[in-house]
């Protein structure tokens, strides 16, 4: 896959991020990467990687953070909103994958292992 197949947002602080990154090095799959916490995710972006991983903002929360806090019972539309404000609450690191043969597909790649379904043909 090349670099346009592939894309990663991550904070290179994480060491989920970190084991992603080479995870895909050792593969020999260059991805674009995305630092999110410097250039965040517009709500679109965020909604259509939401769609990607099965429709549940939930699935894309990092919900130990305090911007957390009053969103237990929030719908989609004020879990996107907060994603797209708080980029924090952002789980990482999110591999996105677009192929010809089977389309854009999404995975949060904790524990970064889970990015090597992508990977598979």
């Amino acid at each position: 896959m090349t670099m346009s197949d592939v894309t990663v947002w991550l904070n290179p602080r994480c060491s989920k991020c970190q084991g992603a990154e080479r995870l895909l090095a050792e593969h020999g799959v260059e991805a674009h990467k995305i630092f999110y916490l410097d250039t965040p995710p517009s709500r679109r972006e965020i909604s259509r990687v939401v769609d990607l991983l099965g429709g549940d903002p939930r699935s894309l929360l990092r919900t130990g953070e305090k911007e957390y806090q009053g969103l237990e019972h929030a719908d989609r539309d004020i879990l996107l909103d907060a994603l797209a404000t708080h980029p924090q609450l952002i789980e990482r690191p999110v591999v996105l994958v677009r192929d010809a043969e089977r389309g854009a597909r999404a995975v949060v790649a904790r524990p970064p292992e889970r990015l090597l379904e992508l990977l598979r043909t």
